[in-house]
């Protein structure tokens, strides 16, 4: 997309990517052991399209959940990509009952309307919020700060897909230091169904034979607060240090790692790392100090990092726990 057809986007909210059912599998097999009796909502899904409520109900009794919730934002017709034209919302109950194979939520008493716009954030969407134990959907990535503040506050368990940038937003990134949220397991490409009047660059968007329009994300990751059997795996480290390899930041009292291969196992002082690095972040090897990523500066945000007076890309600080 142009930096035009971006502004237009956000201006519009315009985030229609749909989620595929073998990437919500591949993702959510580490997590089985956590929705047993448990209730999940997918607060940004309508059921009679989402992939999310079908995997649910596919696994339901596998998974040995206690109820599925799905609600969606004005979305009245049946329709994958409509726009949101329709001032109507609905929302879906599921009990494990038999709906069919595959399942089909349009059997009369399952659908029912929302009183509002199904809006995440609205009244009625925070009551299916506070009866839940986990939620699990694809938000939108332009809602993304307001979608896990609203998670945090409500002090719920979750698996959501987001943009890899997010990882530097203030609202996000303070959790991620404090330890409590951090990345899943899929980290990078990730393709999605996307509207016919969705345009992108050709490099990353395609129609398939069947004319449906796709849009490939290379920075997508999942963003959890489930504990993983991931974070507990420990980096192995075989780098030494040097000053020549690893320089200070003229802003900072930090050395600068170029890669999360490259972090020296006998250094103990603080380190700028990618933010890639959070997908191999172990919180029983290292601790994150905070982050150098934007001209902002706050208590966790030191500016954009310099060496020799240029700018290096973002960075998160760590260091090695004793």
């Amino acid at each position: 997309m142009t930096n035009n057809s971006l502004t237009k986007a956000k201006k519009a909210k315009v985030d229609e990517f749909y989620t595929q059912l073998e990437d919500i599998e591949a993702e959510l097999k580490h997590y089985r052991g956590h929705f047993a009796g448990k209730t999940v909502l997918c607060n940004c899904d309508d059921p009679r399209m989402s992939n999310f409520f079908y995997y649910f109900v596919l696994h339901f009794h596998h998974l040995g959940l206690k109820k599925l919730i799905t609600t969606c934002y004005k979305n009245q017709n049946p329709d994958l990509f409509s726009q949101n034209t329709s001032e109507q919302a609905v929302y879906l109950v599921y009990e494990g009952e038999d709906i069919g194979s595959p399942p089909n939520p349009n059997i009369a008493g399952f659908v029912h309307p929302l009183q509002g716009d199904g809006d995440f954030s609205s009244p009625e969407c925070i009551a299916f919020l506070q009866e839940a134990d986990i939620v699990v959907t694809n938000p939108p990535f332009s809602l993304f700060r307001k979608y896990i503040t609203l998670l945090m506050e409500h002090q719920k368990n979750f698996i959501v897909i987001g943009n890899q940038n997010a990882i530097t937003y203030k609202e996000v990134f303070q959790y991620i230091r404090n330890n409590q949220l951090w990345l899943g397991y899929k980290f990078g490409d990730m393709k999605f169904r996307v509207p016919d009047y969705y345009a992108a660059r050709p490099t990353r968007f395609w129609i398939d034979k069947k004319g449906k329009k796709w849009r490939s994300l290379g920075n997508i990751c999942w963003f959890t607060n489930l504990d993983i059997q991931k974070r507990h795996e420990e980096l192995t480290l075989y780098k030494k240090y040097n000053s020549e390899e690893y320089p200070h930041y003229d802003n900072y009292d930090a050395i600068n790692v170029d890669k999360t291969a490259d972090i020296p196992c006998d250094y103990d002082g603080v380190m700028g790392v990618p933010i890639t690095y959070l997908d191999k972040h172990n919180p029983d090897q290292f601790e994150i100090i905070g982050q150098m990523a934007s001209t902002g500066i706050d208590e966790y945000n030191f500016g954009y990092p310099y060496i020799c007076g240029k700018k290096k890309y973002a960075r998160i600080l760590i260091r090695k726990r004793k």
